[in-house]
């Protein structure tokens, strides 16, 4: 039953002070005395030796310069000189990094702080204002120069460009008059 007045608990009750947590392995868990006696190391690996590509570029410029021409001569030249592609770490790159100043810093720079003055006075709009308005003049501009390089068109240069249609002739008469 719950204790009066109280909420009901929902957890378990732990063990005593003398329980001990987790998995115990008779083999291999000797406590501190284990630990001290054997000293369980692991054994390093053995790196394995990577076979670098052959440097087919090198060798040729040398079969060459001993006077072969022919493919048999080339794969002799290939058995007895078997030249290999130099590591990295011999590399030119890894000899002599290049030089970069002490307190230089790599990666994109930060935006610089929006100026909240500006935003306060309406800066930003006003500078859009300003380039609104340059904006208009130039075009303003722009429309004069055409209409004043363009010359105007008068009723005849119209009419010449579009002639009116010609006047269809009407088959229709008064009735009074069709007996004259």
């Amino acid at each position: 039953q719950a204790e009066l007045g109280k909420p009901q608990r929902n957890c378990y009750t732990l063990p005593g002070f003398d329980f001990s947590y987790g998995l115990y392995i008779h083999s291999t868990d000797g406590g501190v005395p284990e630990a001290i006696g054997h000293w369980n190391t692991v054994k390093p690996r053995t790196a394995l030796v990577q076979k670098m590509p052959r440097d087919f570029i090198t060798m040729n410029r040398g079969a060459l310069k001993a006077g072969y021409t022919t493919a048999r001569e080339f794969n002799l030249y290939y058995k007895a000189k078997d030249i290999r592609c130099k590591d990295d770490e011999y590399s030119r790159f890894k000899r002599s990094p290049p030089k970069v100043p002490a307190d230089f810093t790599y990666g994109i720079t930060t935006r610089p702080c929006t100026p909240f003055f500006d935003l306060l006075q309406h800066k930003y709009k006003e500078l859009w204002m300003e380039q609104q308005r340059a904006l208009t003049a130039a075009q303003r501009l722009e429309k004069k120069k055409v209409i004043k390089d363009k010359a105007r068109e008068t009723r005849t240069t119209v009419l010449r460009k579009n002639p009116l249609p010609a006047k269809e002739e009407s088959f229709w008469h008064l009735p009074h008059l069709e007996k004259v």
